[in-house]
């Protein structure tokens, strides 16, 4: 097992003590929702999970999925927490339902970015469900690598588990770890690399074809083929009017929060140094 003090010392404590959720009143509403809907959910085929260090892309994608008439996927509900204190599938898939609606609500916004797509399903679904999931990829890479048997409580639970690991080049990636979370940029390197390491670990217990892999430059230049790419993943058609739709909102040009603060040729040569150890990160560089 890899071990991270920084990730135990900022992020560990934010998976634990969640013994008590069967004893709220979160469990009873669950229930009694997921026994009104089980002829819809029932039918699911396919639950989406996303995996990585947060901060690179799974909110777009995820925004763009629960757009898609056949799919739902919330934002952040942290199903692996679920998993572990022994709710059944029907009731997490009816968290999953009920967050989704209430982002598509608010108007899917989240900080500086609005993710609404135009003529679209974003928080509700056409006749059925084939895909449903939820785009917590921190909690969900933390807690697979903290608690060992969340992995197979959670295939126990939740049959046909396909995993997004979206990528995102490393400098920007930590920069904006850095901010959003106020680490030192030196802890927030430590703690990047740290989920990488348990990225790579996961990716042993998996089967590939269960694995797609997204990075994100990639998908905003390319975001027509690599919803398309998607789709094919997770067996969804993907229509012209859905994909045109999703398209039009996506952002031009990725953010290169890198040149936000000064990077010194010591950090820079680290970073590119830990880098080498990942093959999803080896096409990456601080100019590119």
């Amino acid at each position: 097992m890899v071990e991270n003090p920084k990730i135990d010392l900022h992020f560990r404590s934010k998976i634990q003590g969640r013994e008590l959720l069967r004893k709220t009143g979160r469990y009873i509403i669950s229930s009694l929702f997921g026994f009104k809907n089980k002829h819809v959910l029932n039918d699911i085929k396919t639950y989406c999970m996303f995996i990585g260090p947060g901060r690179c892309g799974h909110t777009l994608i995820g925004t763009l999925l629960d757009a898609h008439p056949n799919i739902i996927i919330s934002d952040g509900l942290d199903t692996l927490k679920y998993v572990e204190a022994g709710f059944k599938k029907n009731q997490i898939f009816s968290l999953i339902l009920q967050r989704a609606k209430r982002f598509a609500r608010q108007g899917k916004i989240r900080g500086e970015y609005h993710y609404l797509v135009p003529n679209q399903w974003q928080g509700k679904f056409n006749k059925k469900i084939s895909v449903i999931g939820d785009k917590h990829a921190r909690n969900t890479i933390l807690r697979l690598h903290y608690h060992p048997r969340a992995l197979s409580q959670l295939r126990n639970t939740i049959n046909g588990a396909k995993y997004i690991h979206a990528v995102r080049n490393p400098y920007d990636n930590i920069t904006t770890i850095a901010f959003r979370d106020k680490l030192d940029i030196k802890d927030a390197i430590d703690y990047y690399f740290g989920i990488c390491s348990f990225v790579a670990e996961m990716k042993t217990q998996i089967d590939k074809n269960d694995i797609l892999e997204i990075h994100h430059e990639m998908f905003i230049q390319y975001p027509k083929l690599w919803l398309k790419k998607t789709g094919d993943f997770l067996n969804v058609e993907m229509t012209d009017d859905y994909l045109n739709d999703c398209v039009g909102i996506v952002y031009k040009s990725p953010r290169k929060s890198r040149y936000d603060i000064e990077w010194t040729d010591e950090l820079k040569e680290l970073v590119k140094n830990k880098m080498l150890q990942f093959d999803f990160l080896k096409e990456y560089s601080f100019d590119n």
